[in-house]
């Protein structure tokens, strides 16, 4: 396993090369990257161009694992029961998909909407259910996969029915984007691991606390690290762990240092 940083939560200001070489000073090996609608990597961001990022990354031993559209121009809900919308949310995970590929990465996280007072759950099950079915084949010809990440949006609520939902869509491109720190207030990380297994592409590292509602530095909230690192190794998972723990609450180098001791566990 490695030592992994998502660039969710560095300051939006640091450049792709910024956004390495902070990473590599402090402490990481791999890195997930996030496309903006403005900045150095956008979905329209020409494919040379893409390439001289990677090259910038490469140049700096840093592996590049993820790529997050952080977009806000162009929408990507696919739950949502606006045809107009899903097709044009359909079309912008297309180009992220496009743009993951020239980056040379070969996962994409995603999160396809949330449920709403007047979207009900099995309209937007069945609505997310079609559009990955759809997007399947693209990612597949791309050699990119889509991870679905849980984000508190209502909907795919167990690890068993996310399990479940993965084997309907049916594609080895299609799977989940564990993050420790979103399942705990309704669950056990460790339980997504041991059942969403054969489906888990790759994973957040973030922790929190039940009893006051807070997202804490590692090893301080209420994820059971040692459940969850001996599941991962059930499943024979060696890709990077990623940190989503903003600096506002541990240092960049901290959490660098509590992963390699969660490593250990």
């Amino acid at each position: 396993m490695k030592v992994g940083l998502s660039a969710i939560i560095t300051p939006r200001e640091w450049s792709f090369a910024e956004t390495v070489q902070q990473a590599k000073a402090t402490g990481y090996e791999a890195l997930e990257v996030v496309i903006t609608d403005e900045g150095d990597l956008t979905p329209d961001t020409p494919e040379t161009d893409v390439e001289k990022l990677a090259g910038i990354a490469a140049d700096e031993g840093i592996e590049l694992v993820s790529v997050c559209p952080m977009v806000r121009e162009a929408p990507k809900d696919i739950m949502t029961d606006d045809d107009r919308l899903r097709a044009e949310s359909m079309d912008t995970i297309r180009r992220c998909l496009d743009v993951t590929r020239a980056l040379g990465v070969d996962t994409m996280l995603l999160t396809m909407g949330a449920l709403t007072d007047d979207l009900y759950y099995n309209v937007a099950y069945a609505n997310s259910l079609q559009a990955l079915q759809r997007l399947a084949p693209y990612a597949e010809d791309a050699g990119v996969s889509i991870a679905i990440e849980y984000v508190w949006n209502k909907f795919l609520l167990s690890p068993m029915e996310f399990a479940r939902f993965c084997d309907e869509v049916a594609s080895p491109r299609v799977g989940l984007f564990f993050d420790t720190g979103n399942m705990v207030v309704f669950g056990f990380p460790q339980h997504w691991v041991r059942i969403c297994g054969p489906h888990l592409m790759r994973v957040h590292f973030k922790d929190f606390q039940r009893q006051g509602y807070e997202w804490t530095p590692l090893l301080e909230g209420d994820v059971n690290f040692p459940a969850v690192m001996a599941e991962l190794r059930k499943i024979g998972f060696d890709g990077a762990l990623l940190s989503e723990v903003a600096p506002s609450i541990a240092s960049l180098e901290d959490t660098a240092a509590t992963i390699r001791k969660i490593m250990e566990m």
